[in-house]
């Protein structure tokens, strides 16, 4: 009677992980199809992304899209670029401050501090799009715009709410005991958040690097209105301008070709440093 509950159960327990295995296939395929389908659109040539209904497969393989949108005189490299220097700046920003703010809401308690994080929270609140021409008005009075710098500005003030919230979950789940232990050994209270505090909330500061990182490297509609020097457009930017073909057609060549590489980075930072992007997501949700 016992081997035959054993074998039951053990039945159960395969036909229960076929059927995760193939539920989580499927809709892994449904995600991963377009991606798929755009890539190779990126080895078709012009007329053959024109045909109704569209190939699946490129009948003539070629590298012209690749080739044009790394052409110097298209301006996408100098976008790349742009964007890169946008992206890592805000990211810098944000880690720092979201990292001292976070530090002084999560190990400080002080009158009015429930006040000031909902203050700062509120920003999460606020349409983006509703800032933007206050941003504007505040950069030209600040002489930064149409600069590269003061959109940085932009994206950091952008990203620091939910950065914040995060650093100070990664500091309050921290124990006392920790930094007690720290203080009566004879450090001192920055040497505590140098040498334990940062090394013990590594997964947060990557949570808001990815975050600060993704956002800035595919923000559009800020970069078109605070920027007016083709020189200096993001890549977004740059991919709408080029994708108008002749008679007003859409380049789709050239619009796949650049919408796979701004994903590249995207999806390489996010593979790498996913195990903590998960941790630091829930930090101090035990707490």
């Amino acid at each position: 009677m016992t081997d035959l509950k054993t074998r039951r159960r053990a039945r159960h327990t395969s036909v229960a992980w076929v059927w995760w295995w193939v539920t989580g296939i499927v809709l892994s395929s449904l995600f991963l199809l377009p991606i798929v389908t755009m890539f190779l659109a990126t080895f078709k040539s012009r007329t053959e992304l024109g045909i109704k209904p569209p190939t699946i497969l490129p009948r003539d393989t070629t590298l012209d899209n690749w080739q044009r949108l790394f052409d110097p005189d298209a301006g996408l490299i100098q976008s790349t670029m742009n964007s890169a220097v946008l992206s890592l700046g805000t990211v810098a920003l944000t880690v720092v401050v979201s990292a001292l703010a976070g530090y002084g809401f999560g190990r400080f308690k002080f009158r009015g501090i429930n006040v000031f994080f909902f203050v700062v929270l509120a920003g999460l609140m606020v349409p983006f799009t509703v800032l933007l021409t206050p941003l504007l008005v505040v950069l030209r009075g600040m002489g930064l715009s149409n600069n590269l710098f003061g959109v940085m500005l932009v994206y950091t003030v952008y990203q620091l709410p939910f950065c914040i919230f995060i650093m100070r979950n990664s500091f309050a789940g921290i124990p006392k005991e920790i930094e007690e232990a720290a203080l009566i050994d004879g450090c001192t209270k920055g040497g505590v958040f140098r040498r334990i505090f940062i090394p013990l909330v590594v997964p947060g500061i990557v949570t808001s690097a990815i975050f600060a990182f993704l956002n800035s490297w595919n923000e559009f509609l800020a970069a078109l209105v605070l920027l007016t020097d083709q020189e200096k457009f993001t890549l977004p930017i740059m991919l709408a301008v080029r994708q108008r073909g002749r008679f007003g057609t859409i380049d789709w060549g050239l619009l796949d070709t650049g919408i796979v590489v701004s994903m590249i980075p995207c999806l390489l930072i996010f593979f790498l440093l996913q195990r903590y992007y998960v941790s630091g997501i829930f930090s101090g949700a035990e707490k």
